[in-house]
């Protein structure tokens, strides 16, 4: 059947299953969104506050479901404002779609009016890149698009599309698209090293990260754990692939881990990663990582073996894939002198803050307590982050949903309205700075517009918390430009977007707070006001052997 580009753009979507688009519209792209309107009772469009937003929405609609999330932008400006949204995606290995509108072909490479090659620009930052300059190239780019973003290490693709391609007309066949199939790239040989490794090991211990929860892998995990009879700990983005209740969870590892996670590492003669890349925030000083282990790494990227730590055993495949190969190669191990020293060590040096004051990490618990673990969490990044992954007790994948590789303020509030927007059946908070909230608090608009039922919680104590931090400890206490203390208040801001807003200052308003934020069934702020120097512990300096861990009963003794 004959279509024009921006009828087949629309249908590819259909064909890819895709039922909610992120974006803004604008003038290269407004052939598309006419297409849109014209099918809005099937594919919803959410419209963001700013395109950053929508690529934001589009991630953590993506990391929550596990689909394909999908923005839209014009030329120029429009472009740009995904690029932060497009890398906080490829650095956390989120499978996304950026579509975006160009200037006609003709007048590509002369400057003219929003003409930028954003192609080139997100070059570094996507899986790959596409410009469709023919309308018979753009049906199979866009499931080339979709294939790519979805298959083995996912990642965003961006498809730029020139506009004269957008009004162009051809023939138009639907595809029904295939899932791309789990794919291990290592032989017998290799798998029964590993299983042996795994069998001599006298103190082994699991360290999981983000590619558990993208293969949908956590039956399996819980499965080695449970054969090798050894405790596990798990990096910022792998919080949910294995149950935080259970009694071989030793908490988060790395520069905010546990003492009891950092320890034990440093001490164990096996350490076994689990679509983890050692990134530096959870190795500290590489040369002295885990020295006195032999270390195994599963991935799917081969690119990661060795990257960053010198390895002993590597497979490289889909970790669910693999696992379910290797598990079976286990016989049950038995290691009780080794947990009951893991156990000691969470004992002797469990998370603590000071009960007496109101304090994020007594918000958090609130939640995980009145929620019963079942929230879905998103963050922005700062003290607030670190307190939300060690003091909510994450029991399932995709629950928590966080900018760990970039590190991107700004980003949980339009990752919370994609979450929703995805899984509309789950209470979903983002916890936020004030600091993080002032960059994308405009997206509360795009919350009260939908009614999308979001909670943002604002830990709020007028100064950038995690830099401060820093200043207090390394830098003589010179607070240069972190200091936030001025006239802005975020209830009227919250107020005057269409939410509904609460002020909490002392621990007995937070239960009430979040209840009624819960039945509420609207977007709704909570403006929480701690005080300017709480600090996150434990704590690993920069360059440092997480052996070197510290908390602020050391610091005192020292």
């Amino acid at each position: 059947m004959e279509m024009n580009g921006s009828e087949i753009v629309i249908a590819c979507l259909k064909e890819q299953g895709v039922d909610t688009v992120f974006g803004y519209p604008g003038g290269t792209i407004l052939n598309i969104y006419d297409a849109l309107y014209k099918h809005q009772d099937e594919i919803r469009h959410v419209l963001t506050s700013h395109e950053q937003g929508a690529a934001h929405a589009a991630d953590g609609y993506a990391r929550a479901t596990g689909k394909v999330g999908v923005c839209m932008a014009t030329s120029g400006p429009g472009a740009t404002n995904l690029v932060t949204g497009i890398a906080t995606a490829y650095m956390d290995s989120v499978p996304l779609v950026a579509i975006t509108a160009n200037v006609n072909l003709p007048l590509l490479g002369k400057d003219t009016f929003q003409e930028i090659d954003i192609a080139g620009v997100t070059m570094p930052i996507t899986k790959h890149g596409f410009i469709v300059k023919n309308i018979n190239d753009l049906a199979p780019t866009i499931r080339k698009a979709f294939k790519i973003a979805k298959s083995g290490r996912p990642g965003p693709v961006l498809v730029d599309i020139t506009k004269d391609v957008t009004a162009a007309v051809c023939d138009y066949e639907p595809v029904n698209p295939a899932e791309p199939e789990r794919e291990v790239k290592f032989d017998d040989k290799d798998l029964t090293l590993v299983a042996e490794m795994l069998c001599k090991a006298k103190k082994p211990f699991i360290y999981v990260g983000g590619g558990a929860i993208i293969s949908d892998a956590s039956d399996e995990v819980k499965e080695l754990a449970n054969l090798l009879d050894a405790p596990v700990c798990d990096t910022l983005m792998g919080k949910g692939a294995f149950d935080g209740r259970d009694p071989r969870y030793t908490g988060m590892i790395g520069m905010h881990g546990t003492k009891a996670s950092n320890l034990g590492v440093t001490e164990c003669d096996l350490l076994v990663a689990l679509g983890a890349r050692f990134s530096d925030r959870v190795t500290g000083n590489p040369k002295k990582f885990a020295e006195g282990a032999k270390i195994v790494h599963i991935d799917v990227d081969a690119a990661e073996i060795n990257k960053n730590i010198r390895v002993d055993a590597s497979l490289v495949g889909d970790l669910k894939l693999t696992l379910s190969k290797l598990n079976p190669l286990i016989t049950k191990q038995n290691h009780e002198s080794w947990m009951k020293r893991i156990d000691e060590l969470k004992e002797k040096y469990p998370l603590s803050y000071d009960e007496n004051k109101l304090t994020c990490p007594y918000i958090i618990s609130e939640i995980d307590r009145i929620t019963e673990g079942k929230a879905l969490i998103t963050t922005d990044v700062g003290q607030h982050q670190m307190w939300a992954a060690q003091y909510f007790k994450y029991s399932m994948p995709r629950t928590f949903l966080s900018s760990g590789g970039l590190g991107t303020m700004g980003y949980g509030l339009g990752a919370c309205i994609g979450a929703q927007v995805g899984r509309p059946d789950d209470v979903c908070f983002n916890i936020a700075g004030d600091g993080c909230f002032r960059m994308n608090m405009n997206e509360l608009a795009t919350a009260s517009r939908y009614n999308i039922p979001i909670i943002e919680v604002v830990i709020n104590n007028h100064v950038l918390g995690m830099v401060r931090q820093w200043q207090t400890l390394f830098y003589g206490k010179r607070y240069s430009q972190t200091v936030l203390n001025d006239k802005v208040d975020f209830c009227k801001v919250a107020e005057a977007l269409g939410c509904k807003a609460i002020r909490i200052t002392k621990k007995e308003e937070v239960e009430p707070a979040i209840r009624e934020a819960i039945d509420a069934k609207c977007p709704v702020l909570l403006d929480c006001i701690i005080e300017e120097d709480d600090k996150v512990f434990p704590m690993v300096p920069a360059g440092a052997p997480i052996s070197e861990v510290f908390d602020e009963k050391d610091m005192k003794e020292d």
